[in-house]
């Protein structure tokens, strides 16, 4: 069949896209993690799953000098301590907040420099940002972090490679709040975490609306002491995932 002057023959562009498509798949399929249905029962590690008898509270996308500071004193009066996934960008723009944090005992993971999507590939550029995150937390705390949450839970091939590099331990969560929408209440992100929340749990909350809808952390907020006062009635301890389980990076197995 002849092909008229400046048409492109169908098996030729199949030819050239496919490399690119082997490429894109690599870097965006263990993003399938995401899937609650399929990260829980097949990569519980992955999820959080930690000791039967204890509960992860984690928080991510601050810190935050609006909101922050109330989860602090919250957590306080709780006597709860908790894993904070910072942006590297606000704990620089904030390092007050960061040293605060960690002086009350709370943990400090990596939720990567800034909160953006990673649909194209750049592993180069995702093992900069990791890295220089981990080490601006490093720097005002003195403790190097150890673990890594992906922005929206989002773990491309690069980002899981820049974390190991780093010697960070990715991990995303079993139960999550939905309280990042601008119609959230202290009721939907308490009846949010206890519909998946069982023991050995790890649960996603905010402390920040900054990649959320304005002012939804205050039903974050509101919903934080019902949460753990759920978990201690069902017998359940609520801390860091530091006391979690988990096996850390680098751990051994035995």
């Amino acid at each position: 069949m002849n092909v008229p002057p400046g048409r492109i023959r169908p098996r030729t562009v199949v030819t050239l896209l496919a490399p690119l498509a082997a490429v894109a798949a690599v870097h965006i399929g263990p993003a399938a993690t995401w899937l609650r249905t399929l990260r829980n029962p097949c990569f519980p590690a992955l999820a959080g799953a930690g000791r039967p008898d204890h509960v992860a509270l984690t928080f991510d996308d601050g810190p935050d000098p609006g909101s922050t500071p109330a989860f602090l004193d919250a957590l306080d009066r709780l006597d709860v301590r908790a894993t904070f996934f910072v942006l590297g960008e606000s704990a620089a723009r904030h390092p007050e907040l960061i040293r605060e944090a960690a002086g009350r005992g709370h943990e400090l993971g990596v939720h990567g420099w800034r909160h953006d999507r990673p649909w194209l590939p750049g592993p180069l550029r995702d093992a900069a940002e990791v890295a220089r995150a981990a080490g601006v937390l490093w720097e005002l705390t003195g403790e190097r972090p150890r673990w890594y949450r992906p922005p929206y839970g989002i773990l491309t091939a690069g980002r899981w490679a820049a974390a190991r590099r780093a010697g960070l331990r990715p991990v995303l969560w079993t139960a999550w709040a939905t309280d990042w929408t601008a119609d959230a209440t202290p009721a939907s992100v308490r009846e949010a975490v206890a519909a998946d929340l069982r023991g050995g749990g790890t649960v996603l909350l905010h402390d920040t609306d900054h990649a959320s809808a304005p002012g939804c952390w205050r039903a974050t907020l509101g919903a934080l002491p019902d949460i753990v006062a759920g978990c201690r009635e069902a017998g359940l301890r609520v801390g860091p995932l530091r006391e979690h389980g988990t096996p850390l990076p680098g751990a051994r197995r035995r």
